[in-house]
């Protein structure tokens, strides 16, 4: 699977917490190989933000994407539910 990113992205990658970055290293990894793998939850998402989905990082943070081709996808947003209200 090949991965791009927004700028956005980009930008809140840099705030997520320290002690969480290996995890998000080890869910894009997991995501590149099987982006159905069932540890990351992948889900479609509805309402305003119907056409992307989302991953699980952990409990609490969540990135959401889009589907470019089968065989690519772009990172749009990653951090806690509140990027689904700001998205």
């Amino acid at each position: 699977m090949e991965v791009f990113y927004t700028s956005r992205f980009a930008r809140e990658a840099k705030r997520v917490p320290r002690n969480l970055r290996g995890a998000v290293e080890e869910r894009v990894e997991i995501f590149r190989r099987d982006s159905f793998d069932p540890r990351l939850k992948t889900h479609k998402l509805t309402g305003a933000l119907k056409g992307f989905w989302s991953f699980y990082i952990d409990y609490r943070y969540r990135v959401i994407f889009e589907f470019i081709k089968a065989d690519r996808v772009l990172f749009h947003s990653i951090g806690d539910h509140s990027i689904y209200d700001e998205f």
